[in-house]
């Protein structure tokens, strides 16, 4: 298999089914050939058809589809647009309705194209029809799929339809009960797919029981929405052999300003205990800049995120607003431990008012107050940070404000101190009283364990095959096993130059996170 003279790319897809399974996109032709098969198995494995069409590849798209709905008394309608440009892997991760890129112009022709093409085919029913749009709004079909997508719920909360209802009265025979002109665009919607990935492990799948799962309140008012579609609960297990996604957080405003700040706490919000999952990174793309933007393409993570997603660090105001909450938190306990009944006459426990707050790497000396209605925290620069909470010790999130703003922190407490989440950032908080602090700096810093000399299983999977064997010299990204889980195959690749000492796993082998694959000498 070559690309040819005029190809400088190709994908390769799976004929029977979407969702990014059974997708390569080759760049020359080693990865031509590697990638066929490779598209063959997970689209065999996916969907029981190993067939796949091999098609040119168009850089920096957006990806952009229509959704429509037709009865069998030839009438056809489309209900808008969805962005669906924030992908990884082929896979969409974060919609919105409508795209913050067409015009009236390019809405309305892509809608027409859409019914027109419904129409030549007899379609009844809702299907979505997916193009590619260029810088200048030049659209080019992609495919059409004739069911309903997972992102649909952000066309219901603009326009105020219900698909799955529409469908139902189409398959009884009735007509469509409203015209084109009379479908409304109305605010902004936002979908986030909630994976069961780790974001720091290169988004591998993840697997586990779900030790908490409490989504966020469901809302509707005239100002904004907050949605939640699941099959999952609290208590239940996330296997190996399912697709990822276990929820769709959908929220909706007047604005796309507005409806991505509900997104933002929303996903604050959402807790999510026993097992990796995207929350910090879907909070992180709701933060970039690019993305507020609407300067997006399907090659936004991979430019924003070259080197993986490692984690959120807030500014400098986020930080003193955290090391606020911390210090919040620390009064809260140290007031209550001072009305602890049972102590010896004249032997009351008084409650310090300076601190040190170790948040991450950086350092905050704090004076703390108690209020009537709260905290008052003064840093060291004058500035205070006026902390106002119900939250009491013990619950798994802080929700109040801090200098006036609206925050919620998921809290854990662990050995030391306590873990802080928030738009994406992971931050241990340590307080600390100012000699506790002197003397915790002239402890030595514990290093972790070197693996380097290791391959190990970066994801709970099934070994399906392993490409070298014991004594053979390996090149610095050649490839050395494959691992198949949540029906994607993942290729493991050799960091650096070495010689294969020890195989210690076989392909058929089910292993565990983190668990050896080979030994390097």
């Amino acid at each position: 298999m070559t690309l040819g003279a005029t190809l400088s790319a190709i994908r390769e897809k799976s004929l029977a089914g979407g969702g990014g399974k059974g997708m390569r996109i080759a760049w020359n032709d080693a990865e031509a050939r590697e990638g066929f098969q490779a598209s063959k198995n997970e689209a065999a494995a996916s969907f029981g058809d190993d067939r796949i069409f091999i098609e040119k590849f168009v850089t920096q798209p957006r990806h952009i589809e229509i959704q429509v709905l037709a009865d069998s008394h030839g009438n056809c309608v489309y209900l808008h647009e969805r962005e669906c440009s924030i992908q990884r892997r082929n896979q969409k991760v974060i919609e919105e309705a409508p795209s913050p890129f067409l015009d009236p112009a390019t809405r309305k022709a892509m809608g027409e194209q859409a019914c027109a093409l419904a129409k030549a085919v007899g379609y009844t029913s809702a299907g979505t029809v997916e193009f590619i749009v260029d810088g200048a709004r030049k659209f080019y079909f992609l495919e059409m799929n004739t069911r309903l997508q997972v992102e649909h719920p952000v066309t219901e909360l603009i326009t105020g339809i219900d698909l799955v209802e529409q469908m139902i009265r189409v398959a009884n025979g009735e007509k469509l009960p409203f015209a084109q002109e009379e479908i409304a665009l109305n605010g902004w919607a936002m979908e986030s797919r909630l994976y069961a990935e780790d974001p720091y492990r290169n988004f591998l799948p993840s697997i586990g029981r779900l030790s908490r799962y409490r989504p966020p309140a469901e809302v509707a008012t005239k100002s904004h929405a907050v949605r939640n579609d699941t099959g999952v609960f609290e208590g239940g297990e996330i296997s190996m052999y399912y697709d990822p996604m276990i929820a769709k957080l959908c929220t909706w405003a007047p604005t796309r300003a507005a409806a991505i700040a509900g997104m933002e706490k929303a996903l604050d919000a959402f807790e999510v205990e026993g097992i990796g999952h995207n929350l910090p990174f879907l909070a992180a793309v709701m933060a970039h800049p690019r993305f507020q933007s609407g300067n997006i393409t399907t090659a936004f993570i991979a430019e924003e995120y070259p080197d993986g997603f490692t984690g959120v660090a807030p500014d400098a105001a986020g930080m003193r607003n955290l090391a606020a909450v911390a210090a919040h938190m620390k009064m809260l306990k140290e007031a209550r431990a001072a009305k602890i009944s049972g102590a010896m006459a004249n032997h009351r426990r008084r409650v310090e008012p300076d601190y040190v707050i170790f948040l991450g790497r950086e350092t905050f000396p704090v004076h703390i107050t108690e209020t009537a209605v709260g905290t008052d925290v003064a840093f060291a620069d004058d500035g205070v940070l006026e902390v106002r909470s119900d939250w009491r010790p013990g619950e798994p999130l802080f929700r109040g404000t801090v200098g006036g703003e609206e925050m919620i922190v998921k809290v854990a407490f662990v050995r030391g101190g306590a873990r802080l989440r928030w738009r994406g950032a992971d931050l241990k908080a340590v307080v600390r009283t100012p000699r506790e602090a002197e003397l915790a700096a002239l402890m030595p810093e514990k290093l972790p364990p070197d693996t380097s000399k290791f391959l190990l299983c970066p994801m709970p999977g099934l070994i399906v095959k392993i490409v070298v064997e014991e004594g053979d010299e390996v090149q610095e990204g050649q490839a050395l096993a494959t691992v198949e889980a949540m029906k994607m195959e993942n290729t493991l690749r050799a960091e650096r130059k070495g010689i294969v000492k020890r195989i210690a796993a076989a392909p058929g082998s089910s292993l565990k996170v983190d668990e050896i694959i080979m030994e390097f000498e």
